[in-house]
């Protein structure tokens, strides 16, 4: 079996820190960032992350407060449109990175499917968004 297919890999200090954690960042259909942006804006934040760039956005790997401080700063940028959903494994997991199992990982279809559903959770936060405003609109 080759090395990059083991079922139990040498994992760091890091990997067993319960403290740490890994967000998936997805960019949502709509979106007024791009996924360069996104990652460059998290580069910016100066924070002790490992920060991936993906296809669907970004993934990234700190500890949980950093991380969390970093998506609340990412949302800013544009947030009916930026989404983040945890992930069990750090970016380059010979476990689950794509790049050392020679093909797509499990989760990846559920992912892809997700995706094409954030366009309607974006619409319904603008709906909702209106709806709280026209609420507070008709309250004064």
């Amino acid at each position: 079996m080759s090395q990059n297919l083991t079922m139990s890999p040498d994992l760091g200090k890091e990997d067993w820190d319960p403290d740490v954690i890994t967000r998936m960042i997805f960019i949502g259909p709509g979106a007024h960032v791009s996924e360069q942006e996104i990652v460059s804006e998290f580069h910016m934040l100066d924070l002790p992350l490992t920060i991936k760039n993906t296809c669907y956005g970004s993934m990234i790997s700190g500890k949980s407060e950093d991380v969390y401080k970093a998506i609340e700063e990412i949302r800013k940028l544009d947030p009916n449109h930026i989404f983040t959903k945890e992930r069990g494994f750090a970016p380059g997991d010979p476990r689950r990175c794509r790049g050392h199992r020679f093909g797509p990982r499990e989760g990846f279809h559920q992912m892809e499917k997700e995706y094409r559903i954030l366009g309607f959770v974006a619409e319904a936060l603008v709906d909702e968004f209106k709806k709280i405003m026209d609420d507070c609109i008709e309250n004064k």
